[in-house]
């Protein structure tokens, strides 16, 4: 599987040793964390890396994507914003098992400042490991996909999705 991982300069570290770990899962993995502090680079905006994993999600670039910041509300907001993507903001195994079986999160957005490592990678198998359930999960999924392209989404009905 493709993972595209992002972060911001409080989630570098978080977001390099979760690649090496998914890496070794055997996923290949684009590591968009550009910001360099050697290079003069204090801080890296969330918004330019969520921005960069959620398009490579939404343009079938990526098959996933993990975005690492500071609380991870940061990199969710702005990630929610491209089109036919759904992160989900998650702290731990639980939530981020649900994300994908309720909500069918393509996106997952982290606490680098909160999770310790190892449970961040827990994580993120937890997600990735999930299966999406349908039935009335599809039809909310729908709606949310009515509400990206400026539509009511009750007019979405169980009859009209498949799930």
């Amino acid at each position: 599987m493709k993972i595209a991982i992002g972060a911001d300069h409080r989630g570098q570290d978080a977001a390099r040793s979760l690649a090496r770990a998914m890496e070794a899962m055997g996923h290949e993995v684009v590591l968009r964390d550009e910001c360099d502090p050697a290079a003069g680079a204090k801080a890296c905006d969330y918004p330019d890396r969520a921005y960069q994993v959620a398009n490579a999600v939404a343009n079938g670039q990526a098959d996933k994507g993990v975005l690492l910041c500071g609380s991870g509300i940061g990199m969710c907001i702005a990630a929610n914003k491209v089109p036919g993507v759904r992160a989900a903001l998650v702290h731990d195994e639980f939530t981020a098992q649900m994300a994908k079986s309720h909500n069918d999160a393509n996106v997952l957005c982290l606490s680098a400042d909160m999770l310790g490592q190892r449970l961040i990678e827990r994580m993120v198998e937890a997600w990735m490991t999930a299966e999406f359930e349908g039935g009335r999960h599809a039809r909310r999924v729908a709606k949310i996909q009515a509400i990206e392209r400026g539509q009511d989404p009750s007019s979405i009905s169980s009859e009209s999705v498949t799930a």
